[in-house]
């Protein structure tokens, strides 16, 4: 069974008529008669009743006539779904994220902005650290990731594009007395513990926060451990230690804490976003348009 068939079924249905319906689809008669004996051939059913003077639609052609026009309805809502995913209009988008990175104003600007560009694109977001994010775009489990930079080797066939640069910052609590300074030296922590993410969290601040304080000339004392931001600064309102987080941390409010920001010029990190390198992808390509036009700066 032919689609072009059905429409030639549809055209004289409505029409009645096998001129008429032939002038309307720009064939000849004889063409469309011998379609609509194959298409009966075919289901193995009349669908029409014919004279010289005119032509029925059998009961068998009145039930054929609804399904045919829903048939003809879906197949081209198929041809528009497979042009618009073919636009990078429709589709599933699998997108990873740091801890840090919806405290970002660029992340909320960047995902409001595509559902409302994009709004058939279903975006199915993740939380995830750095290096597994990394691994899930190698294997395909992932599009796209914002992450921080790695320690590690990036992954073969993944592409890091830079987005904004993000101070860190000291988290400790408020009665410390270094609070009562404005800006703080990394190597005034070197008594303090530490409340940082586990070594094997995947997440890149981890040994940035090693190597900066081997820079300042002391090896941080970890008293305590945590996998989520908000879980790090609760425990330094709790008084376990001092810790470093992105500037964006700065956002969560919590009796007892406080920020501060570092003197180190060195203090930064990175908000990357991960692709796989080389791939052709209408809708993995509007969304890095989006988003690397959202991080350019503002003049």
């Amino acid at each position: 069974m032919e689609l072009r068939h059905l429409r030639y079924f549809v055209a004289v249905a409505e029409e009645l008529h096998f001129t008429r319906a032939a002038e309307r689809l720009h064939i000849g008669q004889p063409p469309l008669s011998h379609a609509i004996q194959m298409l009966e051939a075919d289901i193995g059913a009349q669908l029409f009743e014919r004279s010289k003077r005119w032509v029925r639609l059998t009961e068998a052609g009145k039930l054929f006539l609804d399904d045919a026009r829903r048939i003809l309805i879906l197949a081209e809502q198929a041809g528009e779904t497979a042009r618009r995913a073919a636009r990078g209009e429709a589709g599933e988008l699998r997108i990873g994220f740091t801890y840090s990175t919806p405290l970002t104003p660029l992340f909320a600007e960047v995902i409001n902005r595509y559902r409302q560009n994009y709004p058939l694109v279903t975006l199915t977001l993740h939380e995830m650290a750095t290096l597994r994010q990394l691994e899930a775009i190698g294997q395909r489990t992932l599009d796209l990731g914002f992450v921080r930079p790695p320690e590690v080797a990036v992954p073969n066939g993944v592409k890091l594009t830079a987005l904004r640069e993000d101070p860190l910052m000291v988290v400790l609590p408020a009665w410390h007395p270094l609070a009562a300074k404005p800006a703080l030296a990394i190597r005034e922590l070197e008594a303090l513990p530490f409340v940082m993410y586990p070594p094997s969290g995947g997440t890149g601040i981890y040994p940035q926060i090693l190597r900066l304080c081997r820079a300042a000339g002391f090896v941080p004392r970890v008293g305590q451990t945590a996998g989520e931001a908000s879980t790090i600064i609760g425990l330094v309102a709790a008084g376990s230690g001092i810790s470093l987080l992105p500037s964006s941390f700065d956002r969560i409010r919590m009796d007892g804490v406080c920020y501060r920001p570092l003197l180190d010029p060195e203090a930064t990190t990175m908000l990357l976003l991960a692709q796989r390198a080389g791939e052709q992808s209408p809708l993995v390509d509007a969304f890095v348009a989006l988003v690397t036009d959202a991080a350019r700066p503002k003049t």
